[in-house]
């Protein structure tokens, strides 16, 4: 599972940062719950083409006819094409040159949830209980940290737990305050900060 990371862009552009005029609709307004997915960087080419970086390993959510959102409204993917170092060329519906896609520059993404239940979500993560094999609760999931080797929970009580030890994450246990993440964790693994 691959985790969103934050990097800082800079644009070299010296064009104007109003918005192009695309057709409003509606249905344009932001939906609760969305998740980050990527970054807008710079524009590519003179026809509306923009570089976008993903900070998801999904990579259907730049295929065709996909809806992202970029904090004020939707934008539809008309077509796409890997680039080096996870990058993506997109161009985006009602973007049709150069300058309308520089007014895109810097802006983060976000897109609906995927469903798929094999797949762990750190939205879901987070805020869960953590509970081992012998049924201790081990403290709450504040965060999911990116670690080149495996993601790691961190809990409230600082323990960092590796991904690959959860279980299950059952949100239907409590699902006021996150669910339940069970992990089978190797002895000794809680008593470093204990």
């Amino acid at each position: 599972m691959q985790l969103p990371f934050v990097t800082a862009s800079r644009s070299t552009s010296t064009s104007q940062t109003d918005r192009p005029a695309l057709p409003v609709d509606p249905a344009d307004t932001p939906p609760d719950g969305l998740l980050e997915i990527g970054r807008i960087g710079r524009a590519h080419g003179v026809k509306g083409g923009l570089v976008v970086t993903l900070t998801s390993d999904r990579t259907e959510r730049v295929q065709p006819e996909s809806r992202l959102f970029d904090g004020q409204q939707w934008l539809t993917v008309v077509t796409s094409r890997s680039l080096p170092q996870h990058k993506w060329m997109v161009l985006f519906e009602g973007l049709s040159d150069r300058n309308a896609a520089e007014r895109f520059t810097g802006r983060v993404l976000s897109a609906e949830p995927l469903a798929d239940a094999e797949a762990l979500w750190v939205h879901e993560l987070i805020g869960g209980h953590v509970v081992d094999q012998s049924g201790v609760d081990r403290g709450v999931c504040i965060a999911v940290i990116d670690n080149p080797a495996n993601d790691l929970l961190e809990l409230d009580t600082g323990h960092l737990v590796p991904v690959t030890f959860v279980v299950s994450v059952d949100s239907s246990t409590r699902p006021h305050d996150g669910g339940v993440i069970t992990v089978e964790a190797p002895e000794g693994l809680f008593d470093l900060l204990d």
